[in-house]
């Protein structure tokens, strides 16, 4: 054994020099937008709901829908989050923003929830067929006018307070502008049925409940109607609505369109009432004599006493307005209506009562986003029990 120790020493004088001569490893670094992962411990993707439909011979699933899940190294919320995106969005508008910061998912990850992102059914990753009906195409002059460049061209009271949209100069939040055409390269097509879309992601939202369990749903937008209806399917397993800027108001459209809209009150479709509701023509409805405050939409209300949504009144709820966007002009009448509905644990929200001014509708990927998921946060840990 003697004679081996020169050797063992050579040897391992050898590998320290191999070692030391090795070039180091540089620092990654990327041409495109990427940011920290490291509070993610585990990543994953599943499908889930959907049947198969078609003539022997011809089959295809249907109404299936594509989730990606972010799991944290330490999981410090009792619950997980189910985020939800609107009209022509995908989960892209939770993976980070069109100037390449960090997006909503990582950053609920970091405070220890278990996120899941969908693609609505018919969208994105969740396979739409010709079948599933017309579909529309937000242009880029709709983009400016509701999200981006509302500032300028937009029409309602208050749009002049928008701040947040990242960028700079004159073209700021339009075609053209890199961070706008960043977005818009995002956006995708929408099925133009309300009532098809909401039935599509009810079912395969009570799907994805039904294999996750328990868990927070936040909505935006378009998808606000999609939380009513998932939690009138699977009432236990909601613990929370986080609704961000919900479709409304009841019964009639405001601002982005006119007429009738939404004629079961919240929702498109049927939604459970008590008494009972077979048809929306059931409803005795009466209009506000005022409007709540300056610029305010007239809410419709129903006449005392009220059905009630008995699915859904014990749910803690907020519905978050943004204090430029055209929602602030209304999202108090849907809450109003809720909680006349049964829901006794709904609050507004609007961004500007926190100290957060200058949002349009698509919060999430604002300037300020992190704050606003911060305030989302904030607002569970006390009310999520």
């Amino acid at each position: 054994m003697a004679n081996l120790r020169p050797a063992l020493g050579i040897a391992f004088v050898t590998l320290v020099l191999a070692i030391a001569a090795a070039p180091a490893l540089a620092e990654v670094k990327l041409p495109v937008p990427a940011v920290d992962q490291s509070a993610i411990a585990k990543r994953g993707f599943f499908y889930v709901g959907g049947h198969y439909v078609g003539d022997p011979g011809k089959h295809i699933m249907q109404g299936q829908i594509y989730v990606e899940v972010l799991a944290p190294k330490v999981q410090k919320r009792p619950y997980p989050l189910v985020l939800i995106h609107g009209a022509a969005q995908t989960a892209t508008n939770w993976m980070g923003t069109p100037d390449g910061r960090e997006g909503w998912a990582e950053y609920f990850v970091e405070q220890g929830y278990v996120v899941y992102m969908i693609d609505q059914p018919m969208r994105g990753r969740s396979a739409y067929h010709p079948g599933d009906g017309a579909t529309r195409m937000f242009t880029t002059e709709n983009e400016q006018f509701q999200f981006t460049a509302i500032e300028s061209d937009g029409t309602w009271p208050g749009r002049e307070k928008h701040t947040q949209w990242p960028g700079e100069g004159a073209n700021k939040g339009k075609q053209g502008d890199p961070i706008f055409d960043s977005f818009y390269a995002t956006q995708v097509e929408t099925v133009l049925s309300p009532e098809e879309t909401e039935q599509r992601n009810q079912d395969a939202g009570a799907a994805l409940l039904d294999k996750i369990g328990p868990a927070i749903v936040l909505t935006h937008s378009q998808s606000g109607a999609f939380g009513w209806l998932i939690v009138d399917a699977r009432p236990k397993l909601v613990k929370a609505i986080i609704a961000i800027e919900p479709s409304g108001p009841p019964f009639e459209a405001a601002i982005i369109g006119t007429g009738k809209a939404r004629p079961w009150g919240p929702t498109d479709i049927p939604i459970t009432y008590d008494p009972p509701v077979k048809d929306p023509s059931e409803f005795a409805l009466v209009r506000d004599e005022k409007p709540d405050g300056p610029d305010k939409f007239l809410c419709w209300m129903q006449k005392a006493p009220a059905r009630q949504l008995v699915n859904l009144k014990n749910i803690p709820t907020v519905v978050i307005s943004a204090e430029a966007s055209y929602h602030q002009l209304y999202d108090n009448c849907t809450v109003k209506y809720l909680n006349q509905a049964g829901m006794q644990h709904i609050e507004w929200m609007p961004l500007q009562s926190k100290g957060i001014h200058g949002n349009g509708h698509m919060v999430m990927i604002e300037k300020n986003n992190l704050q606003i998921a911060k305030v989302i946060d904030d607002w569970a840990v006390k009310n999520v029990k």
